[in-house]
């Protein structure tokens, strides 16, 4: 599995952001964050990017900001994950039949990645859906993962059209699900409501099952 190291220089601008948050917050992780892996998971979620009060600040992907909040507990209700999670990360959460990832890996000025940034981490994405040897699922959270998994797959944009719920055959054996993003954004405008959430997973599993 290909992984970026935690001071990649790949996006100067990503690097240029990181290196001044290293000096205002010097005790947080601030840098290429890494997944959470479990080889044999039938589920991938993959997200935008770190947050910067979030995974950047905590070195774990939805850790630490609102997104992780309604994330975790909705992977708690539908039993893929067990233990507990806390904000910031020093919990005994364990992920059930599912991993989770990020587009890019470094957290973005404004939370909004460029394309060549996107484009850099296409590698690292590759190599993690490849561990994943029993996958049957790929939920996106928001345009960008979606457009990222589908170019990953080498597959054309124009036959892949991103929306709530639409899913998606990327080969004969891994769905896409599409899901708004569960940001805090999301949530409070309602774009993104729990039911809908729930109807992700609820899909998911159904797919895992058959």
């Amino acid at each position: 599995m290909i992984e970026p190291d935690k001071n990649c220089s790949k996006c100067k601008r990503l690097k240029k952001f990181r290196d001044s948050n290293i000096k205002k917050y010097p005790n947080w992780f601030n840098g290429a964050v890494p997944s959470i892996i479990n080889k044999n998971s039938e589920i991938l979620i993959v997200g935008l990017a770190p947050g910067l009060n979030g995974a950047n600040k905590t070195g774990r992907p939805f850790t630490g900001d609102y997104a992780g909040l309604t994330l975790f507990h909705t992977l708690k209700k539908f039993s893929l994950l067990k233990g507990q999670y806390k904000e910031d990360g020093h919990d005994n959460l364990r992920l059930a039949n599912c991993s989770i990832t990020n587009a890019v890996r470094c957290v973005p000025p404004k939370n909004l990645p460029k394309s060549d940034e996107i484009k850099n981490c296409k590698n690292f994405l590759k190599s993690t859906i490849s561990l994943h040897e029993n996958l049957k699922v790929i939920v996106a959270l928001g345009l960008i993962s979606h457009k990222s998994i589908v170019s990953t797959f080498n597959l054309k944009q124009k036959d892949y059209k991103f929306g709530h719920s639409n899913k998606h055959s990327l080969s004969k054996t891994i769905k896409l699900i599409d899901s708004y993003h569960c940001s805090r954004y999301n949530i409070n405008t309602k774009r993104l409501t729990q039911v809908m959430f729930d109807e992700i997973f609820i899909e998911a599993k159904k797919i895992i099952l058959n």
